[in-house]
């Protein structure tokens, strides 16, 4: 068994109690349905349709439970695949589905690059994975050819300045540890881990987080033996090389150089999107991951929320509190991490935001507001494009 086999076999991660679904549904980017429509349907999708979609490296099941959950909530059909090497990590999302009364799920065990094998999908969700094979392309490649034409993907992979301090502790426990069993690398690196100096760029770094969130999240962390993180413009071209075109970002604002520009100072011409996303992570060196969405190369997808007839939805904040904000001081505040940032919009679109509930259309919005097209768009426009930047906005009539 080689080392990653036996990393999961010992250490399943995330760590995860199927008890604990009774408590919480732990929900996130990518893969909710709400955002999958939006990035990759223009919020249009016809729901009654079923979706086919495969779980690529499913681990404990997050990405499964939660697509699985809220399309049996919203009581919409689907097919999902889940597929991972790992069968202590395929017991765990087993033991969560059942605790949770979830059907239509098909659990198999085996490798992300015989995703075809299973089927062709209208979505794949592959989080946490890609940047842990030995050939991160061929995981890519092999996840392209299992899509559908009209399909798109839902990607995560680490990121290196958000991980600053990951990279030397792995290299150097892997020397340290080499030829101990998990439990053994994992005792000598947390005493290791105990005595490193405050200065330490790992110890610096407010970011990180999963070594302080069990064994199998530090394990994941630092003492993983694969793990090959990619910079936005990498990962855009790894997915052109797959004959996938970049179809947006979740938090598409932290993407955005022009937020670090003082006045005078302009972008050169020529830098292209994957050029500006790459100028914006370099000058916020705090992203420790990305997310993206993906399609095949070609195929045009509706701008989200261009027909009236679009369904929006808030992502995380409540509308009344959001209106709130906005009315008392033309601007609300966004919590990442440890970071804050003051997004800016007009008063006047408080009302509007008051009457987002995921069933009303924005025709529905804008007539409860008593305006017409034109005035509605010249309120609406300009907050969509902030909230839907700042990933709080995101357009699908899932619900309506």
């Amino acid at each position: 068994m080689d080392r990653v086999s036996e990393q999961y076999e010992a250490y399943p991660y995330p760590e995860r109690d199927p008890a604990d679904e009774k408590k919480r549904l732990i929900t996130g980017s990518p893969s909710h349905p709400l955002e999958m429509d939006h990035f990759l349907w223009g919020g249009m999708r016809d729901w009654s349709r079923p979706l086919r979609a495969l779980v690529a490296g499913g681990g404990t099941g997050d990405a499964l439970i939660q697509l699985a959950a809220v399309l049996t909530a919203a009581r919409k059909p689907y097919e999902i695949t889940y597929l991972d090497l790992s069968r202590a990590s395929r017991k765990i999302a087993e033991e969560r589905a059942r605790a949770r009364g979830l059907d239509g799920i098909r659990f198999e065990t085996g490798s992300l690059l015989d995703a075809a094998d299973y089927g062709s999908f209208d979505y794949i969700d592959c989080c946490g994975v890609l940047h842990h094979l030995p050939e991160p392309q061929a995981g890519f490649d092999a996840l392209a050819r299992a899509l559908a034409p009209e399909g798109g993907m839902g990607i995560m992979v680490y990121a290196p300045y958000g991980r600053s301090g990951v990279y030397p502790l792995q290299e150097a426990f892997g020397t340290l540890t080499a030829g101990l069993d998990p439990k053994a690398r994992l005792k000598a690196a947390r005493a290791v881990h105990a005595r490193l100096p405050e200065g330490h760029p790992f110890r610096r770094n407010p970011h990180l987080v999963d070594h302080e969130q069990g064994d199998a999240g530090f394990y994941d962390l630092l003492l993983h033996s694969q793990d090959r993180p990619f910079t936005i413009a990498e990962l855009i071209a790894a997915l052109e090389a797959a004959g996938l075109e970049f179809a947006g970002a979740p938090q598409a604002g932290l993407y955005d150089p022009a937020r670090f520009l003082p006045d005078g100072v302009v972008l050169p011409e020529g830098l292209g999107t994957a050029g500006r996303m790459a100028l914006a992570e370099q000058f916020d060196g705090t992203i420790k991951t990305h997310v993206v969405y993906a399609v095949p190369k070609g195929r045009v997808v509706p701008v989200a929320g261009k027909d009236m007839a679009s369904v929006p939805h808030l992502k995380g904040v409540g509308g009344a509190d959001l209106a709130r904000q906005i009315a008392r001081a033309g601007e609300f505040t966004l919590t990442r991490g440890p970071e804050k940032s003051r997004i800016a919009i007009a008063r006047a679109a408080a009302p509007l935001i008051v009457g987002i509930d995921g069933r009303k259309s924005l025709s529905a919005i804008a007539s409860a507001a008593q305006l017409d097209p034109f005035a509605f768009n010249a309120l609406w426009r300009p907050a969509e494009r902030a909230l839907i930047a700042a990933g709080v906005l995101l357009y699908s009539r899932l619900a309506a």
